[in-house]
């Protein structure tokens, strides 16, 4: 039997969260909040920046850019979720399933190369303050955000092709609510340990390359800052990084968790809840970690909200 002829799977199953009808319809509520509050908040900085010509700095393009990407982060995997929910069959095409599969490894990776340019323009702004505004300007900043969104979508259609190639005769039921590489290699009806080890080395590539240039990044800075004589100039430096560190440590610490080894052994409940904190929780709440530290955020989103009064007056 060849391959064509072994793959007779065209759909899989997402369980998502098996449970009770009530249960699921209860968390259909939940998650629909958690959807438009996410959508809201990020969608309000990205606003907040279009309209307001003071954020119009590298910073607050990086900032605007990465609030855009959480936006098409939770919509590579939310909606088809709640449509589980309500669905009895809770099935996604053999093709949908592996779409969902790159687009939501493409923009995680994106945001894995965002975060990195980040500290790096907070790096070049405290450690380098004389030659930021020469070094980082908007153009720069413009084409290093463009040449993180191109290298992210390019780094997963080989291995997700090869994916693709493998029979999946069945089973076709998915422990998860995204199709994911792991639960997914489990489903095939041949070992594939090199297509395995292919994908935990290039999500650890990534992983630990771009996190130790965070690492390295914020050294320099606290570095930096230790050097301020002034305790206000301290404060000021840590609290325009305090809120950049938080978000890496949620996003890296579970991506670590996940992507290290596809296959890692973790149970299927775990993986779903830490799967959920980085694609779902952290992008609900950096709206909230970005705007309430920063007053130049606050002072924008609260012109908005006066202009949008004004206009339903």
């Amino acid at each position: 039997m060849n391959m064509s002829e072994a793959k007779r799977v065209t759909e899989f199953i997402l369980l998502t969260f098996p449970c009770s009808r009530d249960v699921q319809i209860l968390l259909f509520l939940l998650f629909s909040v958690s959807y438009i509050l996410t959508l809201m908040g990020n969608g309000a900085i990205v606003c907040a920046v279009k309209v307001d010509h003071r954020l119009h700095t590298p910073m607050y393009l990086l900032l605007a850019n990465f609030s855009f990407l959480e936006i098409c982060y939770i919509n590579s995997t939310i909606p088809n979720m709640l449509t589980n929910f309500l669905s009895e069959s809770k099935a996604i095409s053999f093709t949908a399933c592996f779409l969902q599969f790159y687009f939501f490894f493409s923009l995680g990776i994106a945001e894995t190369f965002l975060l990195p340019l980040m500290a790096f323009d907070r790096y070049l702004a405290i450690c380098q303050p004389l030659h930021y505004p020469t070094i980082m300007n908007n153009r720069l900043c413009i084409n290093l955000v463009v040449l993180c969104w191109v290298t992210a979508f390019l780094c997963y259609p080989v291995p997700i092709y090869f994916i693709t190639q493998l029979p999946f005769c069945g089973p076709n039921t998915i422990d998860h609510f995204v199709c994911d590489p792991g639960p997914l290699l489990a489903l095939s009806c041949i070992p594939a340990p090199g297509i395995e080890l292919s994908c935990s080395l290039l999500s650890s590539f990534i992983i630990f390359i771009t996190f130790f240039f965070i690492l390295a990044s914020y050294t320099l800075v606290l570095r930096a800052v230790f050097r301020v004589p002034s305790g206000a100039g301290r404060r000021k430096a840590f609290s325009t990084c305090g809120s950049h560190l938080v978000v890496v440590s949620l996003f890296y610490g579970t991506i670590m968790m996940m992507y290290i080894s596809p296959n890692s052994g973790n149970p299927a409940g775990t993986q779903k809840i830490v799967t959920l904190i980085y694609s779902s929780v952290t992008p609900l709440i950096n709206p909230l970690i970005y705007s309430l530290r920063n007053k130049d955020m606050k002072a924008a989103l609260r012109k908005i909200q006066k202009c949008t009064k004004i206009s339903q007056d």
